[in-house]
């Protein structure tokens, strides 16, 4: 529990994907309190919905190969847990998103090599993108997609490749929120490569005026185990707005920004909450890792959640 009193209402949602927790800290860095155990699978990717007062979270499954992950939901206070997407309609979800005005969630497929979206009751599953078919296709880690972002005002997903543990062949690549007319999620031809040749790069932001575009990369240093970002304002496109931010992560996974406060907060493997400015100059360990904590997705938000 805290160990003191917490210095504000927003709050920390972060999930420990290793002992299978939904956990709930103060941006001081204080565990609050355990929302919820997760048995079976990896919890992975986390959203909330502040208007309904709702979290999203995905779950990779137990078997990676098979399609057996699955999205679930839960109320702020705990309650009224429900299945959004059951097993069979995803095989190892990782990053999401969520569209409050459409009222659609957005995620990363990474076995199953795919973008896809749904409407919020995970009704109408859509696969907007396809980057691999078939048990060859899977064993080739460049298809695997991870991480997730939404540009509402180019109305563009963003997404992360991240290829095979250090090597170099990670990407970020974008294109329309619908599919071209005619054109299928296979062969596509609207899609872009924004950056390409990192370590291993994971999840996605988009700041909220939709300027940059931030990264976790859990490759290793220099390069990797870092936090990122890259101007994408008007469709901007290159290495020569790279910006890396910090390093020295313990493989770096989720990250959540909050532009109000100019600061980005981020997770590791190696059960750390880290805040840092969105400049990236100014630094802050919050949590340390402990007793075999490793920590995947994490949200921010702003008020209501005790």
């Amino acid at each position: 529990m805290a160990n003191k009193k917490p210095s504000s209402p927003a709050r920390l949602i972060v999930l420990d994907g290793i002992k299978g927790k939904v956990l709930v800290f103060d941006t001081e860095g204080n565990l609050l309190r355990s929302l919820v155990e997760v048995t079976g699978g990896t919890p992975d990717g986390i959203a909330i919905d502040p208007i309904l007062r709702k979290i999203y979270w995905t779950n990779m499954g137990e078997h990676w190969e098979q399609n057996d992950g699955f999205i679930e939901r839960i109320d702020f206070d705990g309650a009224n847990r429900t299945m959004i997407i059951p097993k069979g309609g995803t095989t190892t979800p990782k990053q999401l998103e969520l569209d409050l005005t459409n009222r659609l969630i957005y995620w990363c497929d990474r076995e199953g090599m795919r973008v896809m979206r749904s409407k919020m009751d995970g009704s109408a599953i859509t696969t907007l993108v396809v980057a691999g078919q078939g048990k060859e296709d899977q064993k080739d880690e460049k298809n695997h997609c991870v991480g997730i972002a939404v540009d509402h005002r180019q109305r563009q997903i963003y997404w992360t490749q991240k290829g095979a543990p250090n090597s170099g062949t990670g990407r970020i690549l974008r294109a329309g929120l619908d599919l071209p007319d005619g054109e299928g999620p296979v062969n596509r031809t609207d899609i872009e490569v924004v950056l390409d040749q990192l370590p291993e790069p994971i999840d996605l932001e988009i700041e909220v005026d939709g300027d940059w575009l931030y990264w976790t990369d859990r490759g290793d240093p220099p390069r990797g185990n870092t936090l990122n970002r890259v101007y994408i304002a008007d469709g901007h496109n290159g290495d020569d707005m790279v910006e890396m931010l910090d390093g020295n992560l313990k493989e770096g996974i989720g990250l959540a920004l909050d532009k109000k406060n100019n600061r980005a907060f981020v997770t590791d493997l190696g059960g750390n909450i880290y805040q840092f400015s969105m400049d990236g100059m100014q630094r802050k360990l919050l949590y340390q890792g402990k007793d075999g904590q490793g920590f995947t997705g994490i949200a921010y938000v702003a008020e209501g959640l005790e």
